[in-house]
């Protein structure tokens, strides 16, 4: 035998002071990704801006070798790939603090279309990772003169 509950719309409704303790709680107490978890695509910050002629994509990539990392473009769609190693392991050290991440990371963002992606170049200078994307012609912008009659 099954047995019906009422529904009881104004049970769902948080109060303001759940839902602001729940937002403080998410980004302080316990924010995403947690201190311990591995370097990943939430810690990759991005920066992208355009210019007339490119589009300008940096990352900081600290303590990580330009040979140990990895772009590409794959249609409108980019990918940052990499791995951070840890220079060496004290076994017999009584860390006080550890917050230092190593392991792979990953970051794929989607770049505006109307790019060469075949003629990007990558330069890597103190840590930070640049990557400059010509636009084609068709999507640079143009300036039409106005003649008055």
């Amino acid at each position: 035998m099954s047995s019906l509950i009422r529904w009881q719309p104004f049970d769902e409704i948080v109060s303001l002071r759940d839902a602001m303790d729940r937002v403080f709680e998410d980004s302080f107490i316990r924010p995403r990704g947690g201190w311990l978890a591995p370097m990943g695509a939430a810690n990759l910050a991005i920066d992208m801006y355009e210019t007339k002629d490119e589009v300008v994509v940096k990352t900081a990539l600290p303590g990580i070798k330009p040979e140990e990392v990895e772009v590409s473009i794959t249609g409108n769609t980019l990918t940052i790939n990499g791995e951070s190693k840890e220079e060496h392991e004290a076994k017999e050290q009584d860390y006080i603090r550890k917050e230092r991440r190593f392991g792979s990371f990953s970051r794929s963002v989607t770049l505006p279309s109307g790019l060469k992606a075949d003629q990007a170049e990558a330069t890597f200078e103190n840590g930070v990772l640049t990557l400059k994307v010509p636009k084609s012609e068709q999507v640079k912008p143009k300036t039409i003169k106005v003649k008055a009659k």
